[in-house]
C-alpha cells in the first residue's frame, strides 16, 4: 500500500504538493520564463498518485459485433482461448427466384411464353469466403504497393519495377507494379489481371502476430455445421421490447449441431496467404470476340472453401416457392443458421474478421428456351449470394439504422493462473494491471486518491496552474510475454463515454483511443500513454466531476460502442465493445510497486504554467 493511502483530507492535498515542488525542484529544470498578462510564470512537471482496480469478466454479449474472433490463441500468461461464431444466414430477398421465372411461373403452362418452362436449377458450386482483416496503414505512401514489396514505400514516385510507370500510376491503370513487362501499352491489355499482396491483420499464432516469412508453412482447420439454435431477435423476458443478448459463454453448439457442410480436417488443411483470391469469370455472351472465363475477378485475402452441394440443393434451390423461403423470418426459422470453429493445424491460430463481408455464393445452371420453345438443357448460369449480417442506412442521413441477421461468439477460456486470479476483484490497488480482451479483464482507475476527491483540484485551481499537458503512462510488465494491444482505451464509467478530446485530437480517426504502444527498436513494447489533458482542464476549469475511469484494450479500430458484461462478482455492467473483439492482454505496472520497479510506476503526469 503506497504512503497516500494512509493519509487524511484535507491535509493530504498539503503533503502531495509538498512532495511534488521538492521533487520537481530537484528533478527538472525550469523550461522557461516570461509573462501572461502581466505576471510572471514558470513551467514544471507534477506527478500525482493513481490507484487502480483489476476487475474480472465471466462473460460479455457478442451478438451483432463488428469484428468476431475466430481460432484458437494460446498467450504465454492468460492461456488458452478458443473462439466460435454461430450465424443466421440471409436470403438476398424474401420470396426469390432462382433462375428466370418463379417456381409458380415454372409450374403454369403458358402457350404465350414459350421461354417460360420448368427451369430445373442445379446447384454447380458453393463457396463460402471469410476475408482477414488488412491493415490499413501498411502503405504508408499511398501508392498502392503494401511497404513491404515497395521499393521506396514512403515515395509516392516510386517504380518498384523499373517499368517506366510509377507505383501509383500503375494502381491506376490496373497494371503490375512488380512486372515491368505490364507497363507497356499494349493493345491487347486487361485491367487487374494480377493477384494483389495485402499487409494482414489481426492473424495470431504461436502467441504472437502471424508472420509471412516464419509462418508460411502454417496450416489450420475448418469446420463448418449447420445450427439448429434458433437465434431470436427480441427478447421475450423483455415483452419482446428489447434486443435478445448471446454471451460469450454461451456455447451455443454443444446441443444445438446439424450436419457438417465442411470440414477440412478430412481433406487438405488451410493455409494463410496474404495474397488475393482468383475466381474465374463467367463468361459473356454478348462479347462474341471476348471470352471472359480466361479473365479473373479478385477477392481480398482471406478464406474461400467449397461446401456441400447437396445441403445448398436440397435446403435452399429446391425450396425456391415454397413457405420456408417467403420471408427472413420463415427462412431463419427454417434454416437455424451455421456454426464455424477453427482447429490447430501444424500451430494454433486465431483471426479477427467481419462478417458483414463474409458471404456464401451459391453458383447454380438452369435449362432455358427460346422463343419457339426450343429448350437448352443447364445453358445458363447464376450467382445466389447468402449473407450473414447485413446493414441498413438511413437515405436522408446516412446513419446506421439497423443490422438484420444474428450472430455471436462464444469463447472458452482456460483458468487463469493463481498469481492473477488471486490480484482480481480484491478491491485493492493494484501492483500490476491485468487486462485481457474478450472475456477477460479490466481496470478501474482513480485518479489523485482512492475516492476521487476534488481536493487536489482545489489546490491547483488555486496556485493557479495553466495545464499544458496531462498524461497517464503505463509501463508493461516485465512478465507479458505474448502478442500485445496496439491501444489501450481509457473511458469515464458514469457515461460509458470517451474521454473529451481537444478539437486538434478530434479530428485524427484514431484518437478515440489514444494510448498507443510505444515500442523498443527491437520491436518490444515498453509503454502505453494516454492524453488526458483535456479531461484534467474539464475538471480545472469547467469544475467537472472527476469519475472513476475505465481501463481496457482495444483492436486498432475507431470503436466506441458498449456492451452488456457480466462480471465475476455478478454485478451486470455496460463495458466498451472493443474490449469484446481481441483476444490480446497484457500486463502493466500499477501504483502500488516495489522499489525494484519505482521507475515504472503508474502515476498521472502534469506539465503545467504557474503564474503568480
Amino acid at each position: 500500500m503506497i504512503f497516500l493511502n494512509r493519509l487524511k483530507l484535507p491535509a493530504l492535498a498539503v503533503l502531495i504538493f509538498a512532495t511534488i515542488f521538492t521533487s520537481c525542484e530537484e528533478d527538472l529544470t525550469t523550461v522557461g520564463s516570461g509573462v501572461v498578462g502581466g505576471e510572471p510564470f514558470k513551467n514544471d512537471k507534477a506527478v500525482f498518485d493513481v490507484f487502480a482496480y483489476n476487475k474480472k469478466i465471466k462473460a460479455v454479449a457478442t451478438n451483432k459485433l463488428p469484428i468476431y474472433q475466430l481460432g484458437v490463441y494460446e498467450d504465454p500468461l492468460y492461456g488458452r482461448t478458443e473462439a466460435k461464431v454461430t450465424t443466421q444466414v440471409l436470403l438476398p430477398s424474401d420470396n426469390p427466384t432462382f433462375g428466370s421465372y418463379s417456381q409458380e411461373q415454372e409450374e403454369t403452362e403458358n402457350a404465350d411464353v414459350a421461354a417460360q418452362i420448368p427451369e430445373n436449377e442445379t446447384v454447380e458450386s458453393v463457396y463460402l469466403y471469410i476475408p482477414f482483416l488488412t491493415n490499413p496503414t501498411g502503405d504508408a505512401d499511398g501508392d498502392g504497393l503494401i511497404d513491404e514489396l515497395d521499393d521506396k514505400p514512403l515515395d509516392p514516385n516510386s517504380d518498384t519495377d523499373g517499368g517506366g510507370l510509377t507505383d501509383a500510376q500503375e494502381n491506376t491503370r490496373g497494371s503490375n507494379p512488380l512486372d515491368e513487362t505490364d507497363d507497356s501499352d499494349d493493345a491487347g491489355f486487361v485491367a487487374n489481371q494480377f493477384a494483389k499482396t495485402f499487409d494482414l491483420d489481426s492473424i495470431y499464432t504461436n502467441s504472437r502476430l502471424y508472420d509471412k516469412a516464419t509462418d508460411e508453412n502454417l496450416t489450420f482447420n475448418l469446420k463448418v455445421q449447420r445450427s439448429t439454435f434458433f437465434m431470436r431477435d427480441l427478447d421475450p423476458n423483455a415483452n419482446f421490447q428489447e434486443a435478445q443478448e448471446y454471451y460469450s459463454n454461451q456455447d451455443l453448439a454443444s446441443n444445438f449441431f446439424g450436419e457438417t457442410i465442411y470440414d477440412s480436417a478430412t481433406g487438405n488443411p488451410l493455409s494463410i496467404s496474404s495474397d488475393q483470391i482468383a475466381v474465374a469469370k463467367q463468361d459473356d455472351e454478348t462479347t462474341e470476340d471476348v471470352n471472359e472465363s480466361t479473365q479473373f475477378n479478385y477477392l481480398s485475402p482471406g478464406i474461400r472453401v467449397e461446401l456441400d452441394k447437396a445441403f445448398f440443393q436440397e435446403n435452399i434451390i429446391d425450396k425456391e416457392g415454397s413457405t420456408e423461403l417467403s420471408s427472413q423470418t420463415n427462412f431463419k426459422e427454417f434454416l437455424r443458421g451455421l456454426h464455424f470453429t477453427l482447429s490447430e493445424g501444424s500451430q494454433d491460430l486465431m483471426f479477427l474478421f467481419n462478417l458483414k463481408a463474409a458471404n456464401i455464393t451459391v453458383t447454380y445452371k438452369y435449362d432455358s428456351a427460346d422463343t419457339d420453345g426450343v429448350v437448352s438443357p443447364q445453358s445458363k448460369q447464376k450467382d445466389l449470394v447468402l449473407n450473414f449480417l447485413s446493414d441498413s442506412f438511413s437515405s436522408t442521413t446516412g446513419q446506421l439504422t439497423s443490422t438484420d441477421g444474428n450472430a455471436a461468439n462464444t469463447f472458452i477460456n482456460e483458468s487463469y493462473p493463481v498469481e492473477i486470479m488471486d490480484n482480481l476483484d480484491t478491491e485493492e490497488n493494484a501492483s500490476k494491471i491485468y487486462l485481457k480482451g474478450g472475456a477477460g479483464s479490466f481496470a478501474e482507475i482513480k485518479l489523485f486518491d482512492e475516492i476521487n476527491s476534488s481536493t487536489v483540484i482545489k489546490e491547483i485551481k488555486a496556485n493557479n496552474w495553466i495545464i499544458n499537458n496531462a498524461n497517464l503512462v503505463f509501463y508493461i510488465a516485465d512478465d507479458n510475454l505474448g502478442a500485445e494491444p496496439q491501444k489501450l482505451y481509457l473511458y469515464n464509467t458514469e457515461t460509458n463515454t470517451s474521454l473529451p478530446l481537444s478539437a486538434t485530437d478530434a479530428t485524427g480517426q484514431l484518437a478515440e483511443y489514444d494510448g498507443a504502444l510505444t515500442t523498443s527498436t527491437a520491436g518490444k513494447g515498453i509503454k502505453y500513454s494516454v492524453d488526458v489533458t483535456t479531461y484534467i482542464n474539464g475538471l480545472v476549469l469547467d469544475d467537472g466531476e472527476n469519475v472513476t475511469l475505465g481501463l481496457t484494450t482495444t483492436p486498432n479500430l475507431f470503436l466506441a460502442t458498449n456492451s452488456s458484461a457480466m462480471l465475476e462478482n455478478g454485478d451486470e455492467q455496460l463495458l466498451p465493445v472493443a474490449n469484446t473483439l481481441s483476444p490480446l492482454g497484457t500486463v502493466l505496472y500499477g501504483s502500488a510497486v516495489d522499489a525494484a520497479n519505482a521507475d515504472k510506476k503508474l502515476q498521472l503526469e502534469i506539465f503545467y504554467t504557474e503564474t503568480n
